[in-house]
């Protein structure tokens, strides 16, 4: 079983095609560096700088996770880090164009679907004691006006009532989408568990 260390689980061997020929253990290396000197392909590449903002926001929650005293033993399961990690080398792949709307009949604009999920990501982990994992959408994204579902998975570390959180993470997910993208939002469906047992001893 994997210990919780504080630090990322090793993915080393993923090397998925979002972050254009990077892996997520160069990225972490990119971030232990303060991102010095500046690396352009990094900088340049839109999955390396969702994965970059993911694995930011994850350092926070581990430095505070073994500020509180519950965290004072250094045997920890890990396992909801290596499940984030595991999803997010999975969704930083650009997929399918969303289109978006432009007072010109000419133009043709679109966001990817990849840079969707990072909205939704940045969205719930905005909400605090949430880490989120995997998102789909679901339905036609690639045509304009047809409704889409969108499904969130999530983590809470000692948040008192998840039915709340669920709320608060639907709710600054659809003005994250709604601000950014044209999507017809027909549902978000927000699932969260509690990962403040994870952190207990193990044996």
């Amino acid at each position: 079983m994997n210990k919780y260390s504080g630090e990322p689980a090793d993915s080393s061997g993923d090397e998925p095609e979002g972050l254009d020929g990077h892996t997520i253990e160069e990225l972490n290396d990119y971030l232990d560096r303060d991102r010095t000197p500046s690396d352009e392909s990094i900088d340049n590449s839109p999955g390396c700088q969702i994965a970059l903002g993911t694995l930011e926001r994850l350092r926070g929650l581990t430095r505070t996770l073994l500020d509180r005293d519950a965290l004072a033993e250094p045997e920890r399961d890990d396992s909801w880090v290596s499940s984030i990690l595991a999803g997010l080398t999975r969704e930083v792949h650009a997929g399918r164009d969303i289109p978006i709307t432009h007072g010109s009949p000419n133009a043709r604009l679109s966001v990817t679907e990849g840079a969707v999920r990072g909205m939704i990501r940045a969205a719930g982990d905005s909400v605090g004691g949430i880490v989120t994992g995997r998102s789909r959408l679901e339905g036609d994204i690639t045509v304009l006006g047809e409704p889409i579902n969108v499904l969130v998975e999530a983590n809470a570390f000692w948040v008192d009532r998840l039915a709340d959180a669920e709320e608060e993470v639907r709710r600054a997910v659809r003005a994250e989408l709604e601000r950014h993208t044209d999507l017809n939002i027909a549902s978000i469906d927000v699932t969260i568990e509690d990962a403040s047992a994870s952190l207990a001893p193990t044996e």
